[in-house]
């Protein structure tokens, strides 16, 4: 687990979370709840790091809730709380599976 991982999953479990009103609005649209996001991040993996994007540095990490759901969540992880950009669950043709791209990326 590199610091990344563990700086996020650190703020899932004192609940030092902070949603954009997309992140929202995409859990809702996608039946999120909070308790998944936070389990997802608790067990969440690296998937892509984005220290030069233009809204500042984030990356994406991949997670799985207690249902066994796997949940997609953007985040900014070098700030005092977790700043969640947005929230989905990985799907194809976007996402081959969970951790991997898929051709219409």
């Amino acid at each position: 687990m590199n610091e990344v991982d563990t700086r996020i999953r650190s703020h899932a479990k004192t609940k030092t979370i902070k949603l954009t009103l997309h992140a929202h609005q995409e859990m809702v649209e996608e039946a999120i709840t909070v308790s998944e996001l936070r389990a997802a991040l608790e067990t969440s993996i690296l998937l892509e790091d984005y220290p030069d994007h233009k809204r500042g540095a984030c990356c994406l990490v991949c997670g799985q809730a207690l249902t066994g759901r796997f949940v997609h969540v953007v985040c900014t992880a070098d700030l005092p709380d977790l700043v969640i950009t947005t929230v989905y669950e990985p799907k194809p043709p976007k996402w081959e599976t969970p951790y991997k791209r898929g051709k219409a990326s």
